[in-house]
């Protein structure tokens, strides 16, 4: 089968791997859908982001669908033929904080496509995956790109869990990437009474006018453009940080009323921070790791109709087009969220 292998920077290769085996309550899937996230592609144009650097290759990809090919003679909940949206959460489920219900904080997180640790813990994107049969989200009803939005919408949905109630708030979200625009959705969903977005990019800012944002504002044409809420100690109640960069966050902090909950999501590395200005205005910093079992009420949202992520699927390449697909999705000129069809 072949499997998509970032070994450095700028260095991904189309390999022939071993077929898997189903083991004792997991499936053999045939993959459908990949799509490209935020992390796949600090992997490839920089080889990690952070302290996270690739050190052997890995198979890339997380946010994946496909159809049951196979089961283990003890699953009973899933045959073949299903279309399953795949969730990449694999913890160990005995640790304490699996024991707390905080699993995406696991000490043996098996994640698919993450350098964190060493051995790296390979990726989804390859022809056929084995997967337990609880990472598996029946997905009827949905297509195969929308079942693998799945991941960035589980993403999205721990970060407005963690954020609170958003029924009647002022919402910012700086950066429109995909999990930007998952952010502008989920927020309109969730009773927002404003939701309002930056980015430097025109199309972006486009995509997200049309999933649900009242106002956007494009800082790379006007970099002053938040200062129009800091009268009257502020104007936001909730940011969602999605781009990673401390610019981003640094001006936003002015434009945050007292008390304001600040939702980090994006990852470009340490940042310096106003924390003195953050201080008196006794705003609230809250990070937001991964997910759990947000992945299967993501999952049910989408069948029940609730949200409709397609629109945020802006191109589809085949396989044997993998770098062309992660090159495109590097541009935010053109591209919200590539997938690859396998």
């Amino acid at each position: 089968m072949k499997a998509i292998v970032a070994h450095a920077a700028k260095d991904l290769r189309i390999e022939t791997h071993d077929m898997p085996t189903p083991g004792p309550g997991e499936v053999l899937i045939r993959l459908e859908r990949g799509g490209i996230c935020g992390s796949d592609l600090h992997y490839y144009n920089h080889g990690g982001f952070g302290t996270v650097r690739l050190r052997e290759p890995m198979i890339l990809g997380h946010e994946v669908s496909g159809r049951i090919e196979t089961c283990a003679d003890d699953v009973s909940s899933l045959t073949q033929g299903d279309l399953v949206a795949v969730s990449p959460s694999r913890p160990c489920y005995a640790c304490s904080y699996c024991l707390e219900g905080r699993h995406n904080h696991c000490v043996d997180m098996q994640f698919y496509g993450s350098a964190m640790p060493f051995p790296h813990i390979q990726g989804a994107f390859q022809e056929y995956i084995v997967a337990d049969a609880r990472q598996c989200a029946r997905a009827e009803g949905l297509s195969a790109g929308a079942a693998a939005m799945a991941e960035p919408l589980s993403v999205v949905l721990h970060a407005a869990k963690r954020a609170g109630d958003l029924m009647g708030k002022r919402v910012l979200i700086t950066g429109c990437g995909p999990i930007g625009q998952l952010c502008v959705m989920v927020a309109r969903a969730a009773g927002a009474a404003q939701v309002a977005a930056t980015d430097v990019a025109p199309f972006t800012l486009l995509k997200a006018q049309a999933v649900g944002a009242d106002v956007t504002h494009n800082v790379a044409e006007e970099s002053a453009a938040l200062e129009r809420y800091t009268s009257g100690k502020g104007h936001f109640d909730v940011l969602f940080e999605c781009s990673g960069v401390a610019t981003a966050l640094s001006a936003a902090i002015p434009a945050l009323r007292p008390g304001a909950v600040i939702m980090q999501l994006g990852l470009g590395g340490d940042m310096t921070l106003p924390v003195q200005m953050m201080t008196a205005k006794e705003i609230e910093l809250r990070g937001s790791f991964r997910f759990h079992a947000e992945f299967f009420t993501a999952v049910q949202m989408m069948k029940a109709g609730r949200l409709d992520v397609t629109p945020l699927i802006t191109q589809t390449l085949p396989l044997a087009d993998a770098v062309a697909a992660f090159d495109l999705a590097s541009d935010r000129g053109q591209a919200i969220k590539v997938q690859i069809q396998f």
